[in-house]
């Protein structure tokens, strides 16, 4: 993104700006956090990357190409949105078919992509037969459907009870460790975005005046799947990033127009 400003409205004195001038690179195989608190503007500028947004003025590219929903982007809402109709491996097969998948391979993709988040043999449940937890790995088994390059999470864990979303957060973490995905997270949650970013941007929106990004905290902390994540949650750099994200968190919300 460069100097990229969303704008809602259609008439003149009717415009809201939702986000002015942010500019934002996404380097491969980096796990990018948005935090900043509600109205900021951090799903605007998810969905400016996912292509279901446009950008006002200043310029938004994926790959050299305007962001288009598909295309090797992969996305994760704040709700599973799965089709209750369909079975958990009928979920995927729709996600495999629209990605261009043969229909002999789909078994075997759906069951190694159920392995991946967990749920291994779960292919023929309902989704209404699965815990909230259960339905969110679902959601980002069919986001892994299409290999994307690309990996928009927009508070995937917000609706769920603490110790699931730890789990959740463990296996993301790992999944993006372990595979090399570039990923865009938006979360409320300095904590959630030490422990799982590379990088966090803290966004602002002080005094109703449009969201921007205020201040970057990089984050490097042991990333490699057999790290203990209880360990690294009790470490104390863990605990002074928090700290810091806090703090600047706070800092940001007291910004002048």
């Amino acid at each position: 993104m460069k100097d990229v400003t969303v704008r809602y409205g259609r008439h003149a004195r009717a415009l809201t700006t939702a986000v002015e001038d942010v500019s934002l690179t996404l380097v491969d195989g980096e796990f990018t956090v948005l935090v900043g608190p509600s109205g900021c503007g951090k799903t605007t500028l998810l969905r400016v990357v996912a292509g279901f947004e446009r950008a006002s003025a200043g310029a938004a590219l994926v790959r050299d190409a305007a962001p288009a929903p598909g295309g090797g982007t992969g996305i994760v809402f704040q709700q599973p949105r799965l089709f209750p109709w369909r079975t958990v491996g009928g979920n995927l097969a729709f996600a495999l078919a629209r990605h261009g998948v043969p229909r002999e391979q789909r078994p075997s993709r759906i069951a190694e992509l159920l392995d991946r988040v967990g749920l291994a043999g779960m292919g023929r449940r309902r989704t209404w037969e699965l815990s909230g937890g259960q339905q969110q790995r679902v959601a980002i088994a069919r986001a892994l459907a299409g290999e994307p390059r690309l990996l928009l999470m927009d508070e995937p864990f917000a609706a769920l009870d603490a110790l699931t979303r730890e789990r959740l957060q463990e296996e993301v973490r790992t999944l993006a460790a372990s595979s090399g995905t570039t990923v865009l997270f938006v979360t409320h949650s300095a904590e959630e975005a030490v422990l799982l970013g590379t990088r966090v941007l803290v966004m602002a929106a002080p005094a109703g005046a449009p969201g921007r990004i205020v201040a970057e905290l990089p984050v490097d902390l042991p990333r490699d799947a057999g790290t203990d994540p209880a360990a690294l949650r009790a470490a104390p750099e863990f605990a002074r990033l928090r700290g810091e994200l806090t703090a600047t968190m706070r800092e940001a919300a007291t910004l002048p127009a």
